[in-house]
């Protein structure tokens, strides 16, 4: 019996030891996973580090900038060799964006807003400092939260919350900035905004996947396309309304800083499935219809456009607009002429809301565009369009191209993801054959399956902007694709391949750019940047 009561209490001791221990180590990893969580991981510190210091360096003194490829591509250099360092910028320039300084473009011309478009430093102009980052900058929160909310340290600028108070664009909340999904077209929600366009246009069942949001504010529409599969590319010019885009790509929204001015969009012909302006101020019947032409350029044959506001049901609303009857009248009338000599069928009109469809029988089209004395572009390459001036003129589908990409040849998305796309099986593409798309694709999925070995929150929500700095095919972004994050994928404008309409063709979406430039968006907008063969390109340029 003895024995008994000295085994009860030794039990009793032991549970209460294993009870303390299972509690400690509860707290701990609590606390552990809080720290993680709080945006102050080893990355993030070295942020504020680097803002607190001023213009001390040293925090990561063996951090080296240089490419080390000196002699052949793949031969790295000698690292206990010097390392070069840069200092921090100004804190002024820590929302610097090089090619839309607002200094730079007030010293362009206003008309056609040529000053909005790029306009990048002169050499000597160039910083060789590393752009600091605001005070109290923090780690964005994880996509879906993002959509909603943004972190006011890392963006705060509160005038919209002002300007556009009564329009559901943003509200400022604390140390949070919270976005209810609303727009100027749409101060009840993008959701029921969406819902009333795909009424008409077939957003659900994958067919519509590549969406242009031309002067897109923060973005909501996009944001909210995403959960209806459609990956939306939106541009705004940096203006009045202080930090759009910034705020787009905080969200996690795909954006770039950019407006319809004088230079072609920085996409390929036929990329998109559907092109939507809500009340974007962008002239659509002016200078003959010149934005109305650039936009058929790039939207794919039967794809759809979008125009809500004005002057969409301008016999209800001009006065409300403070616009004259006439002038509305006059507007409608040019975008309704230019619609119908692009061969764009109107499909709708509700309220405010119009809705065009651009048709796929070439022939017929280009019989009674002829016929109308419209004038066809001469271009050879409907693609080339790096600083080029827009033209007054229509880019013809031609027999060259006849079988490419239209709403009727891709395949509904996800299967267009790794369907052979139609630039390439027509053999469009110089230098790709179907053989070695199919091994390009091969060989992605082992390389992204290899870095998900070495970088193991890839998958964790952890990056949700990603960037693919030459992404030839698009296979690293199709290899990685999935609904935490999506891949602004860039083709060089020196690239050997011109791919950009096969990435489209894919579902995928990027745009062209120069990278002795710099890019069009804000600091700070990117979570992981791929760069395959950059340096290489780019060597002795």
């Amino acid at each position: 019996m003895m024995a008994n009561k000295f085994n009860s209490a030794d039990n009793r001791t032991r549970r209460s030891v294993s009870i303390f221990i299972v509690a400690g180590l509860c707290c701990f990893f609590y606390l552990l996973g809080a720290w993680q969580r709080s945006g102050f991981g080893k990355g993030d510190s070295i942020a504020v580090e680097m803002t607190k210091s001023g213009a001390n360096c040293n925090i990561l003194p063996n951090l080296n900038f240089e490419t080390h490829h000196g002699g052949e591509a793949g031969i790295i250099d000698d690292f206990d060799s010097k390392v070069k360092t840069y200092k921090p910028c100004h804190p002024r320039y820590t929302d610097y964006t090089p090619c839309q300084d607002q200094a730079r473009a007030m010293t362009f011309p206003r008309e056609n807003m040529i000053y909005r478009e790029r306009h990048c430093p002169p050499q000597k102009e160039k910083l060789r400092c590393l752009i600091p980052a605001p005070n109290g900058y923090v780690t964005p929160f994880p996509w879906p939260k993002s959509r909603d909310y943004v972190p006011y340290a890392n963006a705060p600028y509160k005038s919209l919350t002002v300007e556009k108070a009564i329009q559901n664009w943003i509200q400022y909340e604390g140390n949070v900035f919270r976005f209810p999904g609303g727009g100027t077209q749409f101060p009840q929600g993008a959701d029921k905004y969406i819902d009333q366009l795909a009424s008409v246009i077939p957003i659900e069942n994958g067919t519509v996947r590549t969406a242009l949001d031309t002067g897109c504010g923060v973005a909501s529409w996009g944001a909210y396309l995403w959960k209806r599969n459609v990956l939306a590319m939106s541009f705004a010019p940096r203006d009045s309304h202080e930090a759009q885009v910034q705020f787009a790509l905080e969200r996690g929204v795909p954006a770039v800083i950019g407006v319809l001015g004088t230079i072609k969009m920085p996409y390929p012909s036929r990329a998109f499935d559907m092109a939507h302006c809500s009340r974007c101020l962008i002239p659509w019947g002016a200078n003959g219809g010149i934005y109305m032409k650039e936009v058929d350029r790039v939207l794919t044959p039967g794809g759809y456009w979008v125009l809500s506001g004005p002057p969409i049901s301008w016999k209800t609303n001009f006065k409300a607009w403070q616009r004259p009857k006439a002038e509305l009248q006059e507007e409608q009338r040019q975008i309704e002429e230019t619609a119908k000599l692009l061969c764009w069928e109107k499909k709708s009109e509700k309220g405010e809301i119009a809705i065009w469809q651009k048709k796929t029988d070439t022939d017929s089209c280009r019989a009674s565009q002829e016929n109308s004395g419209a004038t066809f572009c001469t271009s050879e390459n409907p693609d080339d369009v790096w600083y080029k001036k827009m033209e007054q003129c229509i880019t013809p589908f031609n027999n060259a191209n006849r079988d490419e990409s239209s709403s009727g040849n891709l395949k509904p998305f996800p299967e267009r993801l790794y369907a052979v796309p139609p630039r390439i099986s027509s053999g469009s593409v110089p230098g790709v054959s179907v053989e070695s798309y199919l091994k390009d694709n091969r060989e992605w999925r082992k390389h992204v399956s290899a870095y998900k070995n070495i970088n193991k929150i890839i998958d964790s929500g952890r990056y949700r902007n990603i960037m693919d700095m030459n992404a030839g095919l698009g296979g690293f972004a199709a290899a990685l694709h999935s609904p935490k994050f999506w891949v602004m994928n860039v083709v060089p404008t020196i690239a050997k391949t011109n791919s950009l309409g096969v990435i489209y063709e894919r579902g995928l979406i990027g745009i062209y750019h120069d990278w002795c430039e710099a890019f069009s968006t804000y600091p700070r907008t990117y979570d992981l940047i791929h760069a395959n063969g950059v340096f290489s390109l780019y060597k002795d340029k």
